[in-house]
């Protein structure tokens, strides 16, 4: 079924005497959805993300993909970081063409052409052969999505990828990843602190307690606006609505409102 894409069964996560993830029960993922991990600094978004990741594991529970336990990293699960992860000593073409390195399923040939797609996807054609130091950081980000999806991975994982841009920069990022999503048909788990972000980028909303992270709230999103987004949304009542609803999940479930 296409609910149990991506499966979070039971999960806790300890750093020794530190709970950092309480059991997370139910929470499942659909095949091509665009989910946001909302809620306050600190409160174990970014580990249970990591763990969908393979680069932690949990201390009780499980998470499946398709039926599989992740035990760790693996190609069909990519990671975009709030740094520019971008290499240097590259060109644009050299960053996306890295992320298939490992792909010997690929001939020359195909890779090339998928990182051309990608590239072009993202809009960097004009700049594949330019280096990553030449460019704006927005720009360097969209290096570091090429290569993940050039590399093949079914699942963006996004930890506050947008985070270190300025807004006029922020929000054109935010439009061309939900094209993204829509054109490539790949699930992404996003995480964020910053409600209207939130909104905007996500089907579903998964609101956070302080640590450690429970599930406070599921908002479904695209019940309301759907899967199409556009700048305009952003001014309207309904928008403004949802964004202030959820903040006010968000205060509650951080314990600064009753």
């Amino acid at each position: 079924m296409a609910s149990d894409y991506l499966v979070f069964d039971g999960i806790t996560k300890n750093f020794g005497d530190l709970s950092v993830v309480a059991p997370v029960f139910d929470l499942s993922v659909k095949r091509n959805e665009f989910i946001v991990f909302l809620g306050p600094s600190g409160c174990g978004k970014t580990t249970l993300m990591r763990m969908v990741g393979g680069l932690d594991t949990p201390s009780d529970g499980e998470i499946r993909m398709e039926g599989e336990v992740i035990e760790k990293p693996d190609l069909r699960r990519g990671m975009v970081f709030q740094s520019y992860s971008s290499f240097p000593w590259l060109t644009v073409a050299g960053n996306v063409d890295f992320g298939m390195k490992y792909r010997l399923d690929l001939t020359p040939a195909k890779k090339a052409q998928r990182r051309d797609h990608y590239l072009d996807m993202v809009g960097l054609a004009d700049f594949a052969d330019t280096f990553p130091n030449k460019l704006s950081g927005g720009m360097r980000q969209r290096i570091a999505i090429a290569r993940t999806l050039a590399a093949g991975s079914e699942i963006l994982l996004m930890d506050e990828p947008f985070g270190a841009l300025d807004a006029q920069r922020r929000e054109g990022l935010q439009l061309e990843l939900r094209k993204i999503q829509a054109q490539d048909s790949k699930t992404i788990i996003f995480v964020t602190h910053d409600v209207e972000e939130a909104v905007f980028l996500a089907d579903k909303i998964v609101v956070f307690t302080k640590r450690p992270a429970r599930i406070a709230e599921i908002v479904d999103v695209a019940a309301v606006f759907g899967k199409e987004r556009t700048l305009e949304m952003r001014d309207s009542e309904t928008f403004f609505k949802l964004r202030n609803d959820v903040l006010r999940m968000v205060r509650k479930s951080a314990g600064t409102i009753q």
